[in-house]
């Protein structure tokens, strides 16, 4: 039997039904929202996967090209490798829902969000996460939720937050933020803006939370409806005896190993504590004792020991003491290094060093035959604009294989997009295509915000006029009952410590791209907005430095990089230009080796190698697609002959009457006795009728050259 539920959304209804598709789900519904429809679908092993410190979820979003009424491009016409959207999504709805599930659930969990109409409500990542939300919330499934989640925007030059704009609104907003979150409080945010202002985004955040609450309301009302008994997890067992003797051996040594400030030195020592640790308790002795089990392997359980305490430490150095790890205070950022223009043969590059962080960020410039085409469920679409993030195991000291880039790269560089796109120059402005690649080669601390730092270097090494500079900067968070202290410049370690990372990139005028996590609840409006107000004067601080590397973008362009001249022409001359089946325009193309990107507007964009070759191109499209000109003198030729004149040429495709009486001063008998058929002749217009006709004289034009 089906069973619904219903929240009425700007006038549309919100529907969530379970009971007809996926029974064999542990949880499944059906999510509605005008012509939007998903599938939300989790099952979860019922064994439990021993020896794991970590929970084992995979949550995976994908679209169904029947969705829109499409059939898959490419040999095979079906869905294959995940698209960037689909990734980019799979982590949006992980990444709320992840950190409710209790400690001590380990049995491997699948969640799958399914496209299966696909509408112009803008909103199939929205019904992702609340789907996913709903079907784990009814299942048996531990779960501490459920999630709501929103889409909130501003149209330009609008002051009002709208919920939820639909599709054909997208390309207007200046503020485009989803949040997450639970009945208590938001989770997670993710978008950004164009140089919006710190207090916009908590406005956002409130508004978004009023309705979060009503999406999560309706979530338990379903569950109340059908929601099966959840699973009962096998108590973790304390054995304080056992801790307290691991902390009493490790205390003195992990306290002063934590305050090395160099990461891999400080890791190398407690590795070896943490060795000298499982040598000592690993023991037959202490299986017995504390476990009941000689023969039981105690290596994990003393590893997360350590770890918990080493956690302890950290959070109250930083809490008690206002000192962190590497010596800083908490609002103090690491050492910065701006290096520009170090890859001779690269159209702009960049080394941006913070602490032990290196980003090494390369531009290129290419032209509109190197766009990247994007087949998705809205159309066809092309991107002018790319940030690529690579993230290789070297820049943590790993040995890994080399591979596809994987989620987390792909989010890096979305966002890294994202902080930058709104200072990007238009296509009118600089008909580039840029492509920038971030190569990670050191990491400790949010490479991401690094990657912003460098491309904008980079971009302006490359001549790219961006509207202003952009600078990163990562956040995080430590909070006890009522102490709380926010962290600027986060290292990796307080990101894995902490109870909240966020980040936030933008210009001296406002916030371009926020990305925010909270893995506890209780974080206050307050706490928010002394996190924001701090992380805009770290930004402040970081493009101070960043400008005295390059304060303006460079006035010429690499000598290796292509030259794009523009040029606009009147819409019925296109086809003039391009001649029939393309004729012309190859012409062109084969006399100069140039190449020409004509748009329906008549916006011509014309790359060359060099000035010479691109400035022969224009002269011979300026030739096509002259217009006579009253009172201008022509070098004509001779196209037809008739009784009473002759057709001359004055541009090409373009002729006009040179009537036997404006041939020349003496009275002539037959035109031929003064012009032949291929003759050159020099003529002047002296009339063009309201019919486009045109009136030549060539006794007028010998008299004005005399």
């Amino acid at each position: 039997m089906m069973t619904k539920v219903e929240l009425d959304i700007k006038g549309k209804s919100l529907v969530i039904e379970t009971g007809q598709m996926a029974k064999q789900s542990s949880g499944a519904v059906v999510i509605k929202y005008g012509d939007t429809v998903v599938l939300a679908t989790a099952v979860a092993d019922k064994r439990v996967k021993e020896g794991l410190d970590f929970f084992p979820l995979t949550i995976d979003y994908q679209e169904k090209t029947y969705s829109a009424g499409k059939i898959p491009g490419g040999f095979f016409k079906r869905e294959g490798k995940p698209s960037e959207k689909e990734v980019l999504t799979s982590r949006l709805i992980d990444r709320p829902i992840r950190p409710l599930f209790p400690k001590g659930f380990y049995s491997e969990t699948q969640g799958i969000a399914s496209v299966l109409s696909y509408g112009s409500e803008n909103v199939s990542d929205i019904l992702g996460i609340i789907g996913m939300s709903a079907a784990i919330h009814i299942s048996d499934i531990p779960f501490n939720g459920p999630v709501g989640a929103v889409r909130i925007g501003r149209l330009k030059g609008d002051k009002d937050l709208i919920i939820n704009p639909e599709l054909s609104e997208v390309d207007n907003l200046d503020l485009n933020l989803v949040v997450a979150g639970t009945e208590d409080a938001v989770t997670m945010v993710e978008g950004g803006g164009a140089e919006v202002s710190e207090l916009l985004i908590l406005e956002a955040i409130d508004l978004a939370h009023k309705e979060i609450k009503r999406v999560v309301a309706v979530q338990n009302e379903l569950r109340k409806l059908v929601g099966k008994e959840k699973r009962q997890l096998v108590a973790l067992e304390e054995r304080p005896e056992f801790a307290k003797q691991i902390r009493d051996f490790v205390a003195e040594r992990m306290k002063e190993a934590i305050r090395i400030p160099g990461k891999q030195r400080r890791q190398e020592a407690l590795d070896i504590i943490l060795e000298d640790t499982i040598k000592h308790f690993n023991t037959l002795e202490n299986g017995e004792k504390f476990f009941g089990d000689s023969a039981k392997d105690l290596t994990r359980d003393i590893a997360n020991i350590f770890d918990d305490y080493e956690k302890e430490i950290v959070r109250n150095m930083i809490l008690y003491e206002g000192v962190r790890a590497d010596g800083r205070k908490p609002d103090e950022i690491r050492h910065i290094e701006c290096h520009t223009g170090i890859l001779p043969r690269a159209h702009g590059s960049a080394l941006f060093i913070r602490g032990e962080t290196q980003s090494l960020v390369v531009t290129t410039l290419g032209t509109a035959e190197d766009e990247q085409k994007i087949d998705s469920l809205e159309g066809e679409t092309y991107k002018s604009f790319m940030l690529h993030y690579n993230f290789p195991p070297f820049s943590v000291g790993e040995v890994k294989p080399l591979r596809s880039p994987g989620r987390r790269e792909i989010g890096h560089g979305a966002l890294a997009e994202r902080a930058l796109k709104y200072v990007i120059p238009s296509k009118e402005i600089f008909p580039y295509t840029i492509r920038v690649v971030s190569d990670i080669l050191e990491s400790n601390g949010s490479s991401s915000m690094a990657t912003v730092c460098g491309a904008t270097l980079s971009l302006m090494d490359a001549g790219v006029p961006i509207s202003s500079p952009v600078a990163g900067i990562a956040m995080g968070l430590i909070k006890e009952e009522e102490k709380v202290v926010v962290l600027t410049d986060i290292l990796g370690l307080e990101d894995h410590l902490g109870d909240m990372d966020f980040k936030v990139a933008g210009t001296e005028n406002g916030i371009t791209a926020f990305q925010m996590d909270v893995k506890i609840s209780g974080v206050s409006r307050e706490i928010m907005r002394n996190a924001l107000e701090q992380a805009r004067i770290g930004r402040l601080y970081i493009l101070d430095r960043m400008k005295e590397a390059m304060p303006f973008p460079k006035k010429e362009l690499s000598p290796h990089a292509p030259r794009i001249y523009t040029m606009q022409i009147k819409q019925d001359k296109i086809r003039d230009v391009i001649g029939t089946g393309g004729k012309v325009i190859r012409g062109i193309i084969e006399q100069t080796g140039v190449k020409i990107d004509i748009n329906d507007t008549g916006l011509i964009n014309i790359a060359s190698p060099d000035e010479e070759s691109a400035k022969k191109a224009i002269d011979i499209i300026n030739g096509i697609v002259a217009e006579a000109e009253l009172g201008r003198i022509y070098m004509g030729k001779v196209v037809r002959i008739a009784d009473f004149g002759a057709f001359v040429e004055i541009l090409p495709g373009v002729d006009g009457l040179l009537h036997i009486s404006q041939i020349s001063d003496k009275r002539i008998a037959k035109v031929t006795d003064e012009l032949n058929v291929g003759d050159e002749v020099l003529v002047k217009v002296i009339e063009i009728d309201n019919q486009g006709r045109i009136r030549l004289s060539r006794k007028e034009a010998m008299r004005e050259r005399q």
